[in-house]
């Protein structure tokens, strides 16, 4: 993989990780369009793009996150409490398909592009019909927690948008526009960091010739972590906005535009 290909990696991870456009399947086909291997992406460099995009989003809420530890340990039921609590409930159903099924979905994904395409598809009719519904100013409760909980989970296909298909819920639910991107940003940081806890263990786990072929691509981690926070910041800070104004149908359009060109080039040029 050349340093032109990591930074272009970095910046769609940056950029979807944010946008609802789903990261896992553009990543998936900017390695088909690039002709990249899994193997010679690297694990080591997909834990530093997760850390990348991590990071971007605890620079953009460090407030609210220094408010969720807080809530966590406070002795008083208030308003961070509560919101801490709604954090938490909704990272069971996402923690549960990670732990018992992602491996397999992995496995039953990884390569497919023809499956992804059909699954920006899906995302996309999500994100139409968001822009559909009334502008509320619910709160979060339990109920939409868990309901927002499932559906991340669900978003763990690559192809669906985690982002999208949360706030997207969340708006139909009648959650404020606004708290609804909040909550979403916020409700998978926990699992990101999950998630590299593992794919490090996996990294070490490699045998000595698999660390070492990982680490000879320290130029490209390097400048696929730069352009990973950088785009991931601005991401986060604009889809925020995008979501206030109800401006999500836009990229429904981009994912069918996308999820056409993945399924004909599955189809006709791979």
């Amino acid at each position: 993989m050349t340093v032109l290909e990591s930074i272009v990696l970095g910046v769609i991870q940056g950029l979807t990780e944010f946008l609802p456009v789903s990261s896992s399947g553009h990543i998936e086909l900017g390695k088909a369009i690039f002709g990249i291997e899994e193997k010679e992406a690297g694990l080591l460099f997909t834990i530093v793009l997760h850390f990348a995009t991590a990071l971007s989003t605890i620079i953009v809420f460090w407030r609210d996150i220094i408010g969720i530890f807080k809530g966590l340990f406070s002795f008083t039921w208030n308003a961070e409490t509560r919101f801490s609590y709604f954090i938490v409930l909704s990272m069971i159903p996402a923690v549960l398909v990670g732990l018992f099924l992602k491996d397999q979905m992995d496995d039953f994904y990884r390569g497919n592009v023809l499956l992804v395409s059909v699954m920006l598809l899906v995302t996309g009719v999500v994100l139409f019909f968001s822009d559909k519904a009334k502008s509320l100013k619910g709160e979060v409760s339990t109920k939409s927690a868990v309901i927002l909980g499932v559906v991340q989970a669900v978003a763990i296909m690559p192809g669906i948008s985690r982002s999208g298909s949360t706030i997207a819920t969340a708006v139909m639910l009648g959650i404020d526009r606004e708290k609804a991107a909040r909550f979403s940003f916020l409700m998978v940081l926990p699992l990101i960091f999950g998630a590299m806890a593992k794919e490090f263990k996996d990294y070490l786990d490699l045998p000595e010739a698999g660390q070492s072929s990982a680490l000879l691509m320290d130029s490209s981690v390097l400048v696929g972590f730069v352009a990973a926070l950088s785009a991931g910041y601005f991401a986060c800070k604009w889809m925020i906005s995008i979501v206030k104004k109800s401006k999500l149908s836009y990229f429904a359009y981009y994912c069918w535009a996308v999820g056409v060109i993945g399924i004909a080039h599955s189809l006709f040029f791979a």
